[in-house]
């Protein structure tokens, strides 16, 4: 058994940190920081964010954090993510911007609200496939070059967007989700990054918290949860994917742990280059998903979990298709 050690770094386990701003809820900033510096004291190094989320709002907590860590800011990673407008022509309408004015302008809003100098992993959250991608890099060649950005990533894009990219410049991580019900970057996605040696950043890995068995209907329901949207979570669709968690459930029964330390454990063992960053607003939770690497599933347990979440067995879109068209691009 791999075991981590309170304060021991840990680079395949981040923090999603969007939750702690919209969609999952109501929030509060006193509660989230001190999340934050829990998830630090534990060992969390990768802190995840982006501009759209809370619009804006969510950078300026990490940015909080930032300030409160002093020297230790040097210790972490902030990850941010541009290219998503948030209500344009009016509330809930995005629109996808993947231009180099945009891109340069949006960064400077970023550093503005994170308070550093530099942005140690800035991703295009979503590509315009009407802007070329060489076009978009161009721009965060710009960032890389001016000392804004250190590193470059991608997210939601397909692979030959992320191979024409690399070519322009390297990009070191692609984010898309990946879970044992949303599995679309196994055929081709995952050997391509294995290929260019890019880290894949798996958001969403335990199934916005389907996964964990926890999900209630009303939860669900509550105003402000983004679950209530997405066509998995439908009433009768839901209901038809929570018995597939019956696998879940007899292997924690046999492994001794959670549902979602099984989930995370699964992702973990598919591949080397997989780092996973589920959200966590309870410490409880925290705490839970960072020793996911404490749990060592059988060969034979990894191949009960697939073959019980194959692609044909899970019901419904992830996301509703008009924002399903933004990904893949």
């Amino acid at each position: 058994m791999h075991e981590l050690k309170r304060g021991q770094f840990n680079d395949r386990i981040g923090l999603g940190c969007m939750g702690m701003s919209e969609f999952y809820g109501e929030s509060n900033d006193d509660t989230s920081l001190e999340i934050l510096h829990a998830a630090h004291e534990l060992g969390y190094r990768h802190f995840d964010t982006a501009d759209m989320y809370g619009k804006g709002h969510n950078e300026s907590l990490i940015g909080r954090f930032c300030k409160e860590l002093g020297n230790k800011r040097s210790e972490i990673t902030i990850a941010t993510k541009v290219g998503i407008k948030r209500d344009i022509n009016g509330p809930g309408n995005i629109e996808i911007d993947s231009s180099p004015e945009y891109i340069l302008e949006a960064c400077d809003h970023s550093l503005e609200r994170l308070g550093v100098e530099q942005i140690d992993l800035y991703y295009l959250h979503r590509r315009n496939p009407d802007v070329p991608i060489k076009e978009t890099m161009a721009a965060m060649k710009q960032l890389v070059e001016s000392g804004k950005v250190a590193k470059i990533g991608l997210s939601e894009v397909s692979a030959e967007t992320l191979r024409q990219a690399n070519n322009i410049l390297p990009i070191s991580v692609l984010q898309s989700e990946y879970s044992l019900w949303t599995r679309d970057v196994e055929e081709i996605i995952l050997p391509t990054c294995e290929e260019l040696n890019t880290r894949l950043v798996a958001y969403s890995p335990i199934g916005r918290g389907f996964l964990s068995g926890a999900i209630s209907k009303e939860q669900i329901q509550e105003e402000g949860d983004l679950r209530g949207k997405l066509p998995r979570f439908e009433p009768g669709t839901l209901e038809s994917n929570q018995k597939l968690l019956g696998v879940v459930q007899t292997i924690a029964e046999e492994k001794q742990c959670s549902l979602a330390q099984v989930s995370l454990s699964w992702l973990l063992h598919q591949n080397p280059l997989i780092t996973v960053i589920p959200g966590a607003r309870k410490l409880n939770h925290l705490q839970d998903n960072y020793t996911s690497l404490q749990v060592q599933l059988s060969s034979e347990q990894i191949a009960r979990l697939s073959e019980a979440f194959s692609p044909d067995k899970v019901s419904g879109l992830r996301y509703p298709e008009p924002l399903l068209a933004t990904t893949n691009t």
